[in-house]
């Protein structure tokens, strides 16, 4: 969704309705038909959240200013926030002078990893040009880009400022992305992104913490696993109780050296198309989107 005509083209076909409209982008990812009625693969279980899930909490869970009061209701505080610099309702409203060195620039209806400016140094920032960039990312309307219905929480467009994240233990300056993927409330898998500026690698783990060296999405998995943090206790506690009410959603977080920062909650990973391997992996998640709780929401 990110190539800027693709979003053209599918803003200009905001009159197909939605179950057609996903059964043809199902179609055009993995050129087989999507039973969106008898969904059975996670990918396609995705596409029926999309379709048919409607829960209000999921609104404000997309904006990734809302989102913050959410969180800070479901844990009781804000030790789990990063730290917010400034929110603006323009470019013009930003006041650079009052900013660190280092900071991170956010467009609150962003979404699928778009519309993020990082600054790592304020002396050779060109304002002008970062005002020009943060202004071409609003507006983007990502409920209508890939039909996904939680976006419509996130209307205003505001611009977030936030502290800038970085993890000394790891040479290319990343942070490792914690995700945990939620079924009912429950932890059922981790993935784990590391080393995104230069050696890119993502690995899966179970609900019992076990690695699965022979699973693996559209990145290399890891040779050698990396040792979960010694608090991972703590994130499996505090991602279910953010995921608690949905029958799915991935939280994610950050953790350096044992600080656990959240990062957002997303509904539809990669909008649901992207492949595993094995195959079976996709039917394997797709199990826990149990029949009971989605006919009750059906």
């Amino acid at each position: 969704m990110k190539n800027s005509f693709s979003q053209k083209v599918l803003l200009c076909l905001q009159f197909i309705p939605d179950g057609l409209m996903l059964k043809l982008l199902y179609f055009y990812k993995f050129h087989r038909f999507l039973p969106l009625k008898n969904p059975v693969r996670y990918t396609e279980w995705l596409q029926w959240y999309k379709a048919k899930y409607r829960n209000p909490e999921m609104l404000r869970c997309t904006d990734k200013y809302k989102v913050r009061e959410y969180v800070k209701e479901r844990i009781g505080d804000e030790r789990y926030l990063n730290t917010l610099y400034q929110v603006c309702d323009s470019v013009n409203d930003i006041n650079f002078k009052d900013l660190p060195n280092q900071f991170v620039i956010k467009t609150t209806d962003g979404g699928n990893g778009d519309n993020v400016f990082i600054c790592k140094d304020k002396q050779s920032l060109d304002v002008e040009m970062v005002k020009r960039l943060v202004n071409s990312w609003r507006h983007k309307h990502y409920e209508h880009l890939g039909r996904e219905w939680a976006y419509n929480g996130a209307t205003d467009s505001r611009i977030i400022i936030e502290r800038y994240l970085e993890d000394p233990s790891n040479s290319d300056g990343s942070i490792d992305d914690y995700k945990f993927l939620c079924f009912n409330g429950k932890f059922r898998y981790l993935w784990i992104d590391k080393g995104r500026y230069s050696n890119h690698r993502r690995g899966f783990w179970d609900e019992n913490l076990k690695f699965l060296d022979n699973v693996y999405s559209d990145w290399p998995t890891f040779d050698e696993p990396p040792v979960l943090p010694y608090n991972i206790g703590e994130m499996i506690e505090v991602a279910e109780k953010l995921a608690k009410g949905f029958i799915f959603a991935r939280i994610d977080f950050y953790n350096i050296n044992g600080k656990i920062t959240f990062g957002e909650i997303t509904f539809y990973p990669w909008g649901g198309y992207v492949k595993y391997t094995p195959d079976s992996f996709d039917y394997e998640l797709g199990s826990f989107f149990t029949k009971e709780y989605v006919e009750q929401n059906d």
